[in-house]
């Protein structure tokens, strides 16, 4: 059974959020969308996910689409303080003023099927279509379009396609894109706990370097609506079974968490993060564009990857608005090519700040140990060094060109 889509319909493989933040980018570009998605509407995914939204993407969101930057922030908890701890003692402490009712906040916390039930809603209202169970086997380009085939027997034909499914991506994998970059050896286990309504903790980014309670080891502590991220970096030579299982999750969640949220616990994964790009995000044919997480993949720490996912999507929404309007097929090539390669070299900046922060939080180098060593120092008297120790886990700003962040 073939499908073909009108001459400027665009068709976005994959229905998690920067699928459907794609699909929505389309409509305020003014083309037609439907959106492939291998499950069904009413499938649960385990776990949190993505949970940090920073205000460039509330940004990205509300412009798309006015109201959603403001219904994902809305829904959203806004924490007031982070703080830094090196063992038992403070070294580092940032209070936001309450936000500005009128202003998006700096960032919000919700977890990810909370923001896809949001933007699910805006997609419907926004036109866009949806197929279901479609399942992508095979994905193939021409110079006039894409042609993808799903494993009930069906085969949909476009003129774009952005790719959003996922870090196992049928679709770059049948056009002949490699992701290129390391695995990172060492194992972090993340772990959701339900909140207590009843007395919930202070909504407050908690990071512990060498955290007493846990062998020194390091420990993120996150607040989202409704929930409680923490993550442990386990050492090299530890056995993930100490604390990835349910009762060793309990063991170290009652250390770094009040006891109670022992019984709460929601979901647990073992990470070895891979930091990978892919060598292009667009096929030879240049009527592909890959965006999210297939095209990239980053360590959480920073937030990089679904807040980099969303300008993904908006700069190839707009390349393929100007490719459908070109008066060359040379011009749409290059336009698609611009759109592309200005994402893929965002990826690799994100990356590489990626890598400087997992290199500040793993200190495999002496000079990263002696930084870290005399800003403790130093911050224990009250000077700035405290902000480095704070900042650097989650990307430094010297990361690359001397800006703070490209997402």
């Amino acid at each position: 059974m073939s499908i073909s889509s009108t001459e400027r319909e665009v068709l976005v493989v994959g229905a998690g959020p920067v699928g459907l933040t794609a699909a929505l980018a389309l409509r305020a570009e003014g083309l037609p969308v439907t959106v492939l998605e291998a499950g069904t509407e009413d499938r649960e995914r385990p776990g949190s996910r993505a949970i940090f939204y920073h205000r460039q993407t509330l940004e990205f969101w509300e412009k798309m689409r006015p109201g959603l930057g403001w219904d994902i922030a809305r829904a959203g908890l806004v924490w007031s303080t982070k703080r830094t701890f090196w063992g038992e003692h403070q070294v580092y402490e940032r209070t936001y003023p309450p936000p500005n009712p009128n202003v998006l906040p700096h960032s919000t916390n919700l977890g990810q099927t909370d923001v896809e039930r949001i933007l699910l809603r805006h997609c419907k209202d926004a036109g866009v279509k949806f197929a279901w169970n479609q399942e992508v086997k095979n994905a193939s380009t021409d110079p006039e379009g894409v042609t993808l085939a799903t494993t009930d027997g069906r085969e949909w034909r476009a003129p774009y396609v952005i790719a959003c499914d996922g870090a196992r991506s049928v679709v770059r994998k049948c056009v002949g894109i490699e992701l290129e970059g390391p695995r990172i050896e060492d194992a972090f286990v993340i772990v959701d706990v339900a909140e207590d309504p009843e007395a919930p903790i202070r909504p407050e980014r908690l990071y512990f370097y060498e955290h007493p309670a846990v062998e020194k080891r390091n420990v993120l502590i996150v607040p989202f609506r409704n929930g409680i991220r923490a993550d442990i970096q386990l050492r090299r030579g530890d056995d993930p079974s100490r604390f990835n299982t349910p009762e060793g999750v309990k063991n170290w969640i009652s250390r770094v968490l009040p006891p109670k949220y022992a019984d709460r616990v929601t979901w647990i994964s073992t990470y070895h993060f891979l930091q990978v790009v892919a060598n292009s995000f667009t096929d030879a044919n240049r009527r592909v564009i890959l965006a999210g997480e297939a095209a990239h993949l980053f360590a959480p720490f920073g937030a990089r990857g679904l807040n980099s996912g969303v300008p993904d999507v908006v700069a190839a929404a707009r390349g393929i608005k100007r490719a459908l309007t070109a008066n060359h097929p040379d011009e749409a090539r290059r336009v698609i090519e611009e759109a592309a390669n200005e994402r893929r070299e965002a990826a690799l900046y994100n990356r590489n700040a990626s890598n400087l922060a997992l290199e500040h939080m793993r200190a495999r180098d002496w000079r990263t140990r002696l930084r870290r060593a005399w800003s403790v120092k130093l911050a224990r008297t009250g000077m700035k060094a405290g902000q480095y120790l704070d900042s650097a886990p989650f990307g430094p700003r010297a990361a690359a060109k001397g800006t703070e962040a490209i997402y």
